[in-house]
């Protein structure tokens, strides 16, 4: 992957060159994302009843990308059922519902305002290059699945579509890495508990 990920999108030159650089840059993306739920853990505001059901939609977030993440098989077939029949980008949603509990579980009005601007800066961008990038792989059975399926906020709930996929545990915890995304998160969700119940 040492190909620079604009030139799916369409290079600029210039200042906003560079501001493309750093949003299509997944690295960045990623470990950002991860800051940003420490942080929300380390400035967590003093509450009980916020945080549990925080951290119930930021847990509720990362099943979903787990389940997600094991029927993924990325650039070799197309993913369509399971999690990929509500949205395009299931990680995404997973990662959504991630950072929204965080943020109520945290109560930080600075924290909400970083994770807003964060995902503004770097989701659109991501969706972006992904939608290019499989669109370009799969041709006209992307367009064919991706009509009807929107980005990240689900359009509909198909029950049959949804559990109608094969999950590999070792797809999903081992090689997509989501047993140590989890672990981080709960090591994440025992610091945010233990500052909101012992900050004053």
């Amino acid at each position: 992957m040492g190909r620079d990920r604009t030139e799916v999108v369409g290079a600029r030159g210039g200042f906003m060159g560079f501001v493309d650089r750093v949003r299509y840059k997944e690295i960045y993306r990623q470990a950002f994302g991860l800051l940003l739920i420490a942080v929300a853990a380390a400035f967590a505001e003093f509450g009980h009843d916020r945080v549990i059901w925080g951290l119930g939609i930021a847990a509720f977030g990362q099943l979903f990308r787990t389940f997600a993440a094991g029927t993924i098989f990325k650039n070799k077939r197309l993913a369509s059922t399971g999690a990929y029949s509500l949205v395009r980008h299931p990680l995404y949603l997973g990662n959504l519902l991630i950072l929204v509990g965080f943020c109520l579980a945290s109560a930080n009005i600075w924290v909400i305002a970083i994770v807003v601007a964060f995902w503004v800066i770097w989701y659109p961008a991501a969706i972006r290059y992904e939608d290019a990038k499989l669109e370009k792989i799969f041709g006209d059975d992307w367009r064919q699945w991706s009509t009807g399926t929107w980005a990240v906020i689900p359009k509909r709930l198909n029950i049959g579509k949804l559990t109608d996929t094969t999950w590999s545990a070792h797809q999903s915890l081992i090689r997509n890495g989501e047993l140590y995304i989890t672990v981080y998160l709960v090591a994440c969700a025992i610091w945010l508990w233990h500052n909101a119940h012992t900050l004053a």
